[in-house]
C-alpha cells in the first residue's frame, strides 16, 4: 500500500522572514549620538550583539524611544552613518536591547563579511 504523502503547507505572508541579508553575532564597539527633548546632544557607547548589512542589535544603559533618530559609529571601522531606533527588547543588567537600522548603509559598515 503506498504511503500518502501530505502536502506541504504554503507559508503566509505573514511567516516570511522579514529581515533583510544575514546575521551575525558580533561585539562591536559603538557610538551612538542624538539629541534630547532640549536639543542638547548625548553620546554614549555601547556594543553590537548582532549585526546585519543594514542595522544591529545594541545594549545601552540609556532608555530612548521607537523611532529616535542618531548617528550610529562603528568604533572600530571608524565609519558613521544616520540611523533610527525600529525596535526595543528586553531590559539587561547592562541596558536595553535595541534594534537599530541604519538609514541608506554602505554595505561594508562593519567591515565583516555579511
Amino acid at each position: 500500500m503506498p504511503v500518502k504523502l501530505r502536502e506541504p503547507k504554503r507559508l503566509g505572508s505573514r511567516h516570511h522572514e522579514k529581515r533583510r541579508g544575514r546575521r551575525m553575532n558580533s561585539r562591536v564597539p559603538v557610538r551612538l549620538e542624538w539629541d534630547d527633548a532640549f536639543g542638547k546632544r548625548i553620546s554614549a557607547e555601547a556594543h553590537t550583539r548582532i549585526v546585519n548589512p543594514y542595522g544591529c542589535m545594541v545594549v545601552l544603559a540609556q532608555p530612548l524611544n521607537l523611532e529616535q533618530r542618531l548617528a550610529l559609529t562603528n568604533l572600530i571601522a571608524h565609519t558613521s552613518n544616520a540611523a533610527i531606533i525600529v525596535w526595543k527588547g528586553n531590559q539587561r543588567p547592562d541596558g536595553w536591547e535595541y534594534g537599530v537600522e541604519l538609514v541608506a548603509p554602505e554595505m561594508d559598515f562593519w567591515g565583516l563579511d555579511l
